[in-house]
């Protein structure tokens, strides 16, 4: 027997709210139409000019979205042919498709399924990387179907990003691969040219200086030199400090492993696990940390729960405080980009300090390729101008 439910298919408008922006219902005139521009927010009407439509309906259990331009008359009309549509099919009666009849995909409900499909195989940081660039573009592209969207729309995308949402040149570069990642997993390339890509200046990495570090570790107790000197002498990242275990520490060799932590739900960048050297000193400093730290806890690093400690940068800025030195040029992944310097100023050789490091590629690592300041440096300057 067929399902007679009736489905319903919502319109909305995603706008700029005071908490971000938020697909709002739109108000309709006493005759059905759409009133343009205008949404409900907190059950009030405001203005909001800016922004597109989207039909939203429940599809086997979940929501999809599709984007349906910024004409609200059309909108209303694209509203009612899908929910016609899905009554029809709801009701066994054969009909053309709101996906297109020559078998062109829904850009929102593609843009849904990647999403969903990231979220299973990246982390947290990644998938909101990637939902707010896909988000942008919806919101820049009037397009409704992937196969239709073209050179035109991307380069309006990096306008968009500029102009509109007043992102960075790094920023609009890094949103702008995410949207070509979305199109080349769903078999769309070719459609920009080398030169159409966001254009940035790559910055140096910014490094501590030694009178700095004796600065910081001077205003330091036992417990944050701790914590800071691991940072420095090891060149980890935030979260691969916090996922650190006493069983990823061999006193024996003087190394540290960044390892998978699959009972934390945690796993290294790209999946990548590596062993990093560390300094003698560092080894002895953690070897006295591991008689006075809780024995049923496994991490290096723990909160008083055996949770991971969440709030490195936080202690930083206060130690910089304390230093008198200047909080803002204080950030923890400063730490790495000394430990990276360092180890290639000493004639590490680049695949090493790659390896230690966890990059993927060696282009990563030859940022740190930074000129060498040493009082050594300056000397062979002087000899060469005597």
């Amino acid at each position: 027997m067929a399902n007679t439910q009736c489905k319903e298919v919502n319109l909305t408008k995603r706008v700029q709210t005071s908490k971000g922006l938020r697909y709002c219902p739109v108000i309709l005139s006493a005759n059905g139409r759409v009133k343009p521009d205008l949404v409900l927010i907190n059950g009030q009407p405001e203005r909001h000019p800016e922004g597109a439509y989207y039909l939203e309906w429940r599809e086997n259990g979940r929501r999809v979205r599709l984007s349906v331009g910024k004409d609200p008359a059309d909108a209303s009309a694209r509203r009612q042919r899908k929910e016609s549509e899905l009554n029809a099919l709801n009701n066994g009666i054969a009909v053309v498709p709101e996906n297109g009849d020559d078998g062109h995909r829904s850009l929102a409900a593609a843009v849904s399924e990647y999403l969903e499909e990231t979220t299973l195989t990246k982390k947290p940081k990644t998938v909101a990387a990637y939902t707010t660039a896909l988000h942008y573009f919806t919101e820049s592209c009037p397009k409704l179907f992937l196969e239709d969207i073209e050179r035109k729309d991307l380069l309006k995308f990096c306008a968009f990003l500029r102009d509109e949402k007043d992102q960075a040149p790094r920023s609009c570069w890094n949103k702008f691969a995410n949207v070509m990642s979305f199109l080349k997993a769903n078999g769309i390339r070719g459609l920009v040219k080398k030169n159409d890509w966001p254009r940035y200046t790559e910055e140096e990495p910014e490094i501590y200086e030694q009178e700095e570090l004796v600065k910081l570790f001077a205003a330091c107790d036992s417990e944050e030199r701790l914590w800071y000197e691991f940072f420095l002498m090891t060149g980890m990242r935030e979260q691969e400090v916090m996922y650190t275990y006493w069983s990823d520490v061999n006193f024996a060799a003087a190394t540290v492993r960044v390892s998978h932590k699959p009972d934390r739900g945690w796993t290294p960048k790209a999946y990548k696990e590596r062993e990093i050297p560390i300094p003698t000193k560092l080894a002895k400093s953690l070897k006295t940390w591991k008689t006075k730290a809780n024995k049923a806890c496994n991490l290096v690093f723990p909160t008083a729960g055996c949770n991971p400690k969440l709030d490195f940068l936080d202690c930083l800025k206060a130690v910089a405080e304390r230093a008198k030195l200047g909080e803002d040029n204080f950030w923890l992944h400063k730490f790495r980009a000394t430990f990276a310097t360092r180890c290639l100023w000493v004639g590490v050789d680049l695949r090493t300090v790659q390896q230690w490091l966890g990059h993927s590629d060696m282009e990563s690592t030859m940022r740190y390729l930074k000129p060498s300041r040493s009082q050594q440096v300056r000397d062979k300057v002087n000899e060469i101008f005597a």
